[in-house]
């Protein structure tokens, strides 16, 4: 499954940060952020709770950019 979520990010580098970090989520497959539009495409693992993961991923890239957010 494949969705899209708006975010909040102040720096093309940080988006580069919070893509890392979302990808080395568990449950998720891929991820793809943009700094330019401002949109961060996951790809979760068959079976992942979608939910639960998001809320992961969202901790995980505010450990390495503490003002980004994910509008979930």
């Amino acid at each position: 499954m494949k969705k899209t979520y708006g975010i909040e990010v102040d720096c093309a580098n940080c988006a580069s940060k919070m893509e890392d970090a979302a990808a080395k989520t568990n449950g998720v497959k891929s991820a793809v952020v943009s700094f330019m539009t401002q949109k961060m495409k996951v790809e979760f693992e068959d079976g992942a709770d979608v939910d639960e993961t998001m809320k992961l991923v969202l901790k995980n890239c505010k450990k390495v950019e503490d003002d980004c957010e994910i509008f979930i």
